[in-house]
C-alpha cells in the first residue's frame, strides 16, 4: 500500500451505510462516512472528482445490475464496495447467490480502478446481530478471500469493538451516528495508506452511566413503533426504503465538501 498517495477520483458503492443514513446535515440530507472521505481526499488534490452511487435499501443484487457497470465505466482511482448486508438481514437469504454476486462485482471493479476498497461492515451489540452473526461472517470470509485473489484491500470495522457500541448508532439500530460515521471514514483513509489524523477510531468511547430499565423500554418501544414495525412491513409487502430514489452523487464530478 502506497503511503499518503494522491488519488484523484473516488465512487462509493452500496447501500444505506455509504449513503450515509444517519448522519443527518441540517437540510435534511445525509452525509456519511463517504462524503468524509472525499472531502479529506479532495483537501489534498485539486480538481478531485467523486461520485456516491449508493442507495439505502439495496440488495447486492441490485449493487450489482445498478451500480457496477456505472462505477467501472467512470474508471476512477478508488472504488469502495460495501454490499451484502441487507441480504443477510433477510429471513430468506441464499448465501450462494449472494457470494456469487459479490464477486461478478468484484471481477468487474477491480479493473476498473487503481484501488477498490471492500470492507467487513461493523455490527451492533445486541440480539440482532446473534441472530444474523453466522450470515454476516460468512460474507466477511467471502470478502477477505475476494480481496486477496483481486488485490483490493479490507477495511476491517467489525473487528473494532468501538464501533460496536449502541452510542455510535442512531435509534434504528442500522445505521450509524456521526460519531461513528466520522470513525469509519478515519479508518478507510487509514486503510487507503494515508496518514492517520485521528490514530485512535478503534479506541472504545469514554464508560457513562447505562440508561435505567425505564429509559430503555422506553427507547425499545420508541424502536418498534418508529423502525422496527415499518420494516417488517415493507418486507412483508417486498417493498424498499430506497424505492424510486436516485443515487446521492450520480455523477463523477470535482468535489469540495459536504455542507456543514
Amino acid at each position: 500500500m502506497q503511503t499518503n498517495p494522491n488519488h484523484t477520483s473516488l465512487v462509493a458503492l452500496g447501500d444505506s451505510f455509504t449513503e450515509g443514513m444517519s448522519d443527518l446535515l441540517p437540510d435534511g440530507s445525509y452525509r456519511g462516512w463517504a462524503d468524509l472521505l472525499a472531502t479529506r481526499m479532495a483537501a489534498l488534490t485539486p480538481g478531485f472528482r467523486y461520485a456516491n452511487l449508493a442507495v439505502r435499501g439495496k440488495l447486492i443484487k441490485q449493487i450489482v445490475e445498478e451500480q457496477v457497470g456505472v462505477a467501472a465505466a467512470m474508471r476512477p482511482d478508488v472504488i469502495t464496495l460495501v454490499g451484502g448486508l441487507n441480504d443477510t438481514l433477510r429471513p430468506k437469504c441464499d448465501m450462494g447467490r449472494v457470494r456469487g454476486l459479490l464477486e461478478e462485482a468484484v471481477e468487474t471493479l477491480a479493473p476498473s480502478c487503481k484501488q477498490l476498497v471492500l470492507m467487513r461492515s461493523p455490527g451492533r451489540q445486541g440480539p440482532v446481530l446473534e441472530r444474523f452473526r453466522p450470515r454476516m461472517e460468512e460474507l466477511f470470509v467471502c470478502i477477505d478471500e475476494l480481496a486477496e485473489r483481486h488485490d483490493a484491500v479490507v477495511v476491517d470495522l467489525y473487528a473494532a469493538p468501538s464501533l460496536s457500541d449502541p452510542r455510535l448508532w442512531d435509534v434504528d439500530r442500522l445505521h450509524l451516528t456521526a460519531e461513528g460515521h466520522r470513525r469509519v471514514a478515519e479508518a478507510v483513509w487509514q486503510t487507503l495508506g494515508y496518514d492517520p489524523e485521528d490514530a485512535e477510531w478503534r479506541t472504545p468511547m469514554a464508560a457513562t452511566m447505562p440508561p435505567g430499565w425505564v429509559a430503555r423500554r422506553t427507547a425499545d418501544v420508541r424502536f418498534a413503533r418508529q423502525h422496527l414495525l415499518p420494516w417488517i412491513g415493507r418486507r412483508l409487502t417486498g417493498r424498499s426504503s430506497g424505492d424510486g430514489l436516485p443515487p446521492k452523487r450520480p455523477e463523477l464530478l470535482p468535489y469540495e465538501g459536504p455542507a456543514a
